[in-house]
């Protein structure tokens, strides 16, 4: 076991031919952000490196179609996404660029490295080459037939259908995914890092050292290591990247999943110069430093596989602790994609909602896809603010600060008599955040986000339940007690906040004047963080009301910009459809007894991640169905929901509860699970047949 003494985050370098979109920050800029929030509440010492990645073909290509040239495509974007970032409150301790001359010495010096002791291999090939558009195409660039399953569209890495690690040449009929055209082979040299040498390493350092990691992380690392490594190329023929440093080379350059997350590393060289500080412990301590990479599914490998043995062959740096990789965001049911223009772009969310970044950062971390692809929605974003942010935090905020000013003339009351209803509220408050810090150490942001609205629910019926507006009248004692623990309630709420919403932390702790120097470690206690006889502000509405006309707004402004497939290789691959089953008889279909119900309430099954209860009407009658969709529906997603259930289905025991029938749910071709609901809304027990 490590003694910990700093941490080192990294934030995925998104790629600079787009502005960033809300995908990228539920997959791991905001992930991320979270953790570190977090970490520097409880005072540790953390450095939060993130950067554009500028290299690699899609950059050219893009500067090819906005007729301009590569530096000024970079420079472009970098501009939009680096203040994307910062109006949203992603908390960098720096925001580098891999094009920058410390990142391309950095990078060169990492080659020469790995090159002086004699571990990458140069080999002569003959590789495709199209001459349409007069380049080398990288793998991903190219397509064909995959030789394993038939699949007509695999790319040349891997095929996307039976998930085959493949090389170009095993291709059938390859061709061009960016003009569509045949392609020739041209002989070529270049340098690659021999994976298949560090396979025994990496078995050991990953399947049994780090066993502890996330399911969807280790199963993708170890399909590829039950494939057998292969040698890896980490050069390109193409003049836009970070040169190979050998005389030999010209023409060449880095390839870019080479040199891109060697950016982590040049990014802390830049943190340290800016600010006065050594960089190297947060890279080279080996024994006190943690390493923890925030990153898509789209990235594993890269994470886990290759960076991991660049970083071992080279033998100064850390390693990662953790890769808490999350699957993807989807966006009202379909794949994000900003080549046809299918996404919520950050910088014009902060246009059309200004100063509301927490209510998207609480929808993402909500609906954060940690397990299985989850949705984005618009009606969701405006039900999670109004129903949610709004009725419950913003609630019991505004209730405390009204009162006080209207009992107390804004002056925090002297403390009451204490009665055994405080006390049991201080026991609860006691436990939260132990209990959010539990899951924050393990990357459960989502499961952190639900316990930290359910103290906002403690506080909301304290104060109900205690009504200190009737108590005003004849009991000066018990309200000045209710008052002063609802108005220390307030303290530990913004505390325990910063992380998931910073923006709403802060006016909380301005309103209340709480010092910054309170940290997470005192929120463990009602009391007093806020001394008796203190002013407090009157403070504003912390969420106002999200209008239908303006969720409809964006929704029309979604569809409408929406644009066709563009002839990107992700874009090309055809869903696959399952297939169909033997024939039954009519009798048999008879037999099912098909419904439509409404959800009328919904919880999480304890300790399962699958699983929901719910209770559902049927018109006759109230049934409890459990339902494995949790990991696509929160409970809040699911209740008012018409729902087609199998009625007489024979009553089943899962993890202790009886189970009275069976929702039925598509699969779509992301793999998410779908309600089948009727077009209108009918009556609760209508048949279908």
């Amino acid at each position: 076991m490590k003694d910990i003494k700093r941490y080192t985050v990294t934030a995925a370098l998104p790629y600079v031919n787009s502005p960033i979109h809300i995908g990228h920050l539920a997959g791991c800029h905001l992930p991320a952000d979270v953790y570190v929030r977090y970490l520097r509440s409880k005072g540790e010492d953390v450095l939060f490196l993130c950067g554009s990645d500028e290299h690699g073909v899609p950059i050219m290509l893009k500067a090819r179609q906005e007729g301009v040239n590569p530096k000024e495509l970079i420079d472009k974007y970098h501009a939009i996404i680096k203040k994307s970032f910062e109006d949203f409150g992603i908390s960098f301790d720096i925001y580098s660029r891999t094009s920058s001359k410390v990142h391309r010495k950095t990078a060169q010096d990492f080659f020469m490295v790995l090159y002086n002791k004699g571990i990458l291999k140069k080999h002569s090939s003959m590789q495709f080459y199209d001459s349409t558009v007069n380049q080398f195409l990288a793998d991903r660039y190219i397509v064909g037939t995959c030789p394993n399953c038939g699949n007509d569209r695999a790319y040349g890495d891997q095929c996307e259908k039976c998930g085959k690690s493949l090389s170009p040449d095993q291709l059938i009929n390859p061709h061009s995914a960016l003009s569509d055209s045949p392609v020739e082979l041209r002989e070529t040299e270049h340098w690659y890092l021999p994976l298949q040498d560090y396979q025994k390493w990496l078995e050991e350092w990953l399947l049994v050292e780090h066993s502890d990691w996330k399911l969807n992380v280790l199963g993708q690392c170890r399909s590829w290591l039950n494939q057998g490594l292969q040698e890896r190329s980490i050069s390109r023929d193409m003049d836009w990247g970070v040169p190979v440093p050998l005389d030999e080379a010209k023409g060449k350059v880095l390839y870019v999943w080479f040199d891109a997350p060697i950016g982590y590393i040049s990014a802390a060289k830049e943190w340290g110069a800016a600010a006065g500080k050594d960089w190297q412990p947060y890279w080279k301590d080996k024994a006190h430093t943690k390493l923890v990479h925030f990153l898509g599914k789209d990235n594993i490998v890269f994470h886990c596989i290759i960076f991991p043995v660049m970083l071992h062959a080279h033998g100064d740096f850390v390693l990662p602790d953790n890769v808490p990789a999350n699957e993807f965001l989807n966006l009202e049911g379909n794949k994000i994609s900003s080549s046809r223009n299918w996404a919520v772009w950050v910088d014009e969310y902060m246009q059309d909602f200004p100063n509301m970044q927490d209510v998207l950062r609480y929808t993402l971390i909500a609906n954060a896809p940690e397990t299985k692809d989850n949705d984005f929605s618009w009606k969701d974003f405006q039900a999670k603010n109004n129903n949610e942010l709004a009725a419950i935090l913003g609630n019991l905020v505004n209730r405390v600060l009204v009162l006080t000013h209207k009992f107390y003339d804004g002056k925090i009351p002297a403390r009451g008599t204490k009665t055994k209803v405080e006390e049991d509220l201080e026991n609860s408050v006691r436990l939260y955040p132990g209990l959010i810090s539990g899951l924050l150490d393990k990357y459960y942001l989502r499961e952190a986000l639900q316990e930290f609205m359910n103290l906002c629910r403690v506080g909301n019926k304290y104060l109900t339940d205690n009504e200190p507006w009737k108590t005003v009248k004849n009991d000066d004692d018990r309200t000045a007690t209710i008052m002063f623990y609802s108005i220390q309630l307030l303290a530990n709420i913004a505390i325990i906040a910063e992380p998931f919403l910073p923006a709403t932390a802060k006016k909380i702790r301005d309103y209340i004047h709480l010092s910054p120097n309170h940290k997470w470690q005192m929120a463990s206690a009602l009391g007093p963080l806020l001394n008796e006889g203190s002013t407090i502000e009157p403070g504003e509405l912390l969420f106002r009301k999200i209008e239908d006309s303006e969720i409809e707004k964006q929704l029309v402004k979604l569809n409408s910009s929406r644009q066709p497939e563009a002839l990107e290789p992700e874009l090309l691959v055809k869903p696959t459809i399952a297939p169909f089953k033997e024939n039954i008889s009519y009798e048999d279909f008879a037999k099912l007894d098909l419904r439509i119900a409404t959800v009328k309430h919904a919880e999480k099954v304890p300790k399962t991640d699958k699983l929901l209860k719910l209770t559902i009407d049927v018109g006759a009658e109230e049934r409890t169905i459990v339902s494995g969709i949790a990991g696509y529906y929160s409970p809040e997603q699911v209740i008012g929901r018409q729902v087609c259930i199998v009625a007489n289905l024979a009553p089943r025991n899962l993890k202790g509860i009886t189970s009275q029938g069976m929702i039925l749910m598509i699969e779509n071709e992301n793999k998410e699970l779908v309600f089948i609901q009727p077009e209108k809304e009918v009556g609760n027990g209508s048949g279908v047949s």
